[in-house]
């Protein structure tokens, strides 16, 4: 069965790299040294520095919105020790201070569909996932291509409205920007304002 919007997201354990200690951690259900109370997590199997560090840099846009940032990568957690002792400016990712779990077996990857079995490696994966353990957003990316952060950013808002509010976001709307009640009259409206 391949893995869909509105499924729950797959379940995993696995150790993870927490400040500068390995702990072992569940997902999506985060164990106690992970938890928080987000009603949104946000889930990408990566391997790309850059990512990690820019995830790293926008920390904070995602926790005010309620999310928990976790990284998978198919490394292993030593690996990532290593990759958080060495400066951005030589190649690491720097002080970053997510969880990054390690998927050395595979499976997590594989779970959320972006194993490529062959070459052993994770295409870039961005999952959305809501506090029930539901997805609702993912995007997957080649190897050479980076995900936005940007976007990530304005989904989980758009989520985070609509959790609230029950009405529909149209194609890249920002905050404060007009949203569509789902009825037909409503919807009407919406429209012949944007058509003015």
């Amino acid at each position: 069965m391949s893995l869909q919007v509105q499924q729950p997201a797959p379940d995993f354990t696995a150790k993870a790299l927490v400040g500068r200690e390995f702990k072992e951690s569940a997902c999506p259900t985060i164990g106690a040294a992970l938890s928080s109370s987000s009603s949104i997590r946000w889930t990408s199997p990566l391997s790309a520095p850059t990512e990690i560090g820019g995830f790293g840099d926008e920390l904070e846009e995602f926790e005010t919105r309620g999310a928990q940032v976790i990284a998978v990568s198919v490394d292993s957690h030593f690996t990532h020790l290593a990759w958080k002792e060495t400066p951005r400016k030589a190649g690491g990712i720097g002080d970053v201070r997510y969880p990054i779990i390690s998927d050395l077996t595979k499976a997590i990857s594989r779970s959320y569909g972006v194993l490529l079995e062959t070459q052993g490696i994770a295409l870039r994966g961005l999952f959305l996932i809501d506090g029930e353990g539901v997805l609702r957003h993912m995007v997957v990316n080649n190897l050479s291509i980076g995900r936005s952060i940007k976007e990530a950013i304005r989904v989980l808002e758009a989520l985070r409205f609509v959790e609230r509010n029950g009405e529909v976001c149209p194609a890249g709307r920002q905050p404060g920007a007009p949203t569509i009640k789902p009825e037909p009259g409503a919807a009407k409206d919406f429209f012949m304002r944007l058509a003015s």
